[in-house]
């Protein structure tokens, strides 16, 4: 990175989130953050689930606190669909980071630091993801490994993820949760149309079964986050809930909440047709450049 950007505007730093004091050394002077840094790989997670607490939360605890301390205008924490009703390690530490970075914005509303999440579905082409492995297999000559056909995902293109994180950065108000709102495809879909893309007829797919911690579909907005949430047309805005811990105004009445209400999902999401599930993926540089 130091070479490819080669910017002196650019300073870069040895450390661990898990270490704060590293954390807060990389902080001095900084105005805006945004944190990735997390060990997101499922099955991983699934076999060493201390290690993702560890990072993705506690490590997530450190930048929070570093980033108060140093009086950072506004932290943007980067989370995923994997939150929403987990069933996997990975998706319960993220969960648990964002409550972590929820409960340092309701406890330092007087802090002067915005702090937000931003919830991601998958983003094409990144690193680890899908495509490029179904990409790769077709290339090789198959067969090509599905977990289940009939298993629905967002997608997302890398700039999408970017606007989505400039938008908290200009609209947040402390405790925000952001969601940018994806189109899904089936898992079927995906893999037809690549195999259209990239001439794998004749290539075997091969039906592998469920890996660790993996759902048939997932869920960018739970029912109860829905029912409050504000739609701003491309994005979600679930704003942070003030209530504290002095519960008797709620001993006899609670908040109400529509009964037709449902989470939003890769299930219920905005469906592509392979016309336009081509469009998008030709519409991605790694592709269009692996293409020509």
């Amino acid at each position: 990175m130091r070479n490819s950007l080669a910017d002196k505007r650019a300073r870069f730093f040895i450390g661990d989130t898990r270490d704060q004091s590293s954390v807060m050394r990389s902080m001095r002077g900084v105005d805006l953050v945004f944190h990735a840094a997390a060990l997101k790989q499922v099955p991983s997670a699934e076999f060493f689930p201390l290690e993702a607490v560890k990072t993705n939360v506690s490590g997530s605890a450190h930048v929070l606190e570093a980033a108060i301390a140093s009086e950072v205008s506004s932290v943007v924490c980067l989370s995923t669909d994997k939150a929403v009703y987990p069933i996997n390690a990975m998706g319960m530490s993220k969960a648990l980071m964002e409550k972590t970075a929820q409960a340092y914005a309701r406890d330092n509303q007087d802090s002067g630091t915005t702090i937000s999440v931003t919830r991601y579905g998958n983003v094409m082409m990144s690193r680890g993801s899908v495509i490029p492995r179904f990409i790769s297999q077709i290339n090789a000559g198959g067969p090509v490994t599905v977990t289940a056909p009939e298993m629905t995902r967002f997608l997302m293109s890398l700039s999408d993820s970017v606007d989505l994180v400039e938008h908290a950065f200009e609209n947040a108000t402390t405790g925000d949760i952001f969601v940018r709102k994806a189109p899904a495809s089936t898992v079927h879909q995906l893999v037809e149309v690549l195999m259209e893309l990239f001439d794998g007829s004749g290539v075997e797919v091969k039906r592998i079964g469920f890996r660790h911690g993996e759902k048939l579909f997932e869920s960018l907005l739970s029912v109860e986050e829905k029912a409050r949430a504000l739609d701003l047309g491309d994005y979600f805005r679930v704003p942070l809930d003030e209530r504290d811990l002095n519960y008797e105004a709620f001993f006899e009445a609670g908040l109400a909440r529509p009964a037709d209400v449902e989470g939003y999902t890769s299930h219920n999401a905005e469906r592509l047709t392979n016309v336009q599930l081509r469009e998008l993926l030709m519409s991605l540089p790694a592709i269009s450049k692996a293409l020509t």
